[in-house]
């Protein structure tokens, strides 16, 4: 009986390693089965439509506490109240479910979204202006890397959420002042189609100093085409720009999660602008250029100068030199979904401080600029 029992304990072994074995090798297929929505989108299904004259729909909002007001005694943040401009920012994708379109009343969710894009990304922007971020019903991420028709829809209704909430931020916050539009990743997405409908032609364009449209497939032609007032950006203090980048590692070769856009070109070059330089060309930008990358994630947070190298080439920023980046658990089967040499979850984090500057440089430029024409 006793070797009968260490028999069965073995086969139950050798099984659960297969599973975890099969698991690994297929990671992205498996991921990608989690996350696939379960029905075909109904407007029946949907989850409530967030009422922007609630804090509780705002990730950050002046006069809260929310997780964009994090500093360093090295960079402080500005009061809110007295900021010169706003940064109107839209969070990458936080939700990881089986609807279309993720809730906006979901306590872990938000937490999800406070703790790893507002924090990571949004306090970029504390030390020269007032955060605003709303919450919005934020697509299933499969719309992006296997678009169709139901994905469509979804994406309609987050860009419906994203654009009511910059509607009520103008009416109701902005008070006349000059701002910027910020975004990753499924923000992004939702930030470029904001300024196609809400921003370019209109007055609304004259205060924007410019636009992050940072980790998301925004093409040269398209935006060219759409954003005709809103040239891609070329120096450090140009005003009403916008910038794009994605970074990858030398030798990346697209995996699962790349974007594939619904109408977007099967080719065509991509926006690159070298967040070191703050411009379009192909020249290598050394790490010692790099004025820190930030990561809130760690326990200690410390500016890292020097973290990374940044070079644009055909469309894509290329890292040559990264230091090691701090990531927990999650982090790493994030990573291992992407693939390696696919730098999107911290395209933000690695050039944190030298984006910081760039705001406050733009700002002071533009309010100079404006002073001038008075």
């Amino acid at each position: 009986m006793r070797r009968l029992l260490w028999i069965v304990a073995g086969l139950l072994t050798a099984s659960a390693l297969c599973v975890v074995l099969v698991t690994v090798l297929a990671f992205d297929s498996v991921t990608l089965w989690l996350m696939r929505p379960t029905d075909s989108f109904s407007p029946a299904a949907l989850p409530s439509a967030p009422n922007y004259s609630l804090a509780a729909n705002w990730s950050a909002l002046p006069g809260q506490v929310h997780t964009a007001d994090v500093a360093l005694p090295a960079l402080p943040a500005a009061d809110p109240a007295a900021a010169r401009a706003d940064v109107f920012y839209v969070h990458p994708t936080s939700y990881v479910g089986s609807k279309w379109n993720g809730p906006i009343d979901d306590a872990t969710l938000n937490a999800d979204t406070d703790r790893v894009a507002t924090r990571l990304q949004a306090s970029a922007f504390n030390g020269c202006c007032a955060v605003y971020a709303p919450r919005y019903r934020q697509v299933n991420g499969m719309f992006f890397t296997h678009p169709s028709s139901d994905g469509e829809r979804a994406a309609d209704i987050a860009y419906h959420d994203v654009a009511e909430a910059f509607r009520y931020y103008l009416a109701t916050y902005n008070r006349g002042r000059p701002f910027f539009i910020a975004a990753h990743s499924q923000g992004t997405v939702m930030a470029q189609r904001l300024l196609r409908e809400e921003i370019t032609g209109k007055p609304t364009r004259t205060r924007l100093i410019a636009a992050y449209l940072i980790g998301g497939p925004v093409y040269k032609d398209i935006a060219a085409r759409e954003l005709p007032d809103i040239p891609v950006c070329d120096t450090p203090e140009q005003p009403g720009c916008l910038i794009s980048w994605n970074a990858r590692a030398p030798k990346y070769h697209p995996g699962t999660f790349e974007f594939r856009v619904s109408g977007a070109p099967a080719t065509g070059a991509l926006v690159c602008v070298n967040p070191l330089t703050w411009s379009q060309d192909e020249a290598k930008a050394e790490a010692a250029q790099n004025e820190g990358a930030l990561f809130w994630e760690e326990r200690a947070p410390q500016i890292r100068p020097g973290f990374a190298d940044a070079q644009c080439q055909d469309g894509t920023l290329v890292i040559t030199h990264l230091e090691k980046p701090p990531r927990d658990f999650m982090s790493r089967l994030l990573d291992r979904a992407l693939g390696p040499g696919n730098y999107h979850p911290i395209e933000y984090q690695i050039f944190f401080v030298s984006l910081r500057k760039n705001a406050e440089l733009r700002l002071a430029a533009f309010l100079r600029r404006q002073a001038a024409t008075q």
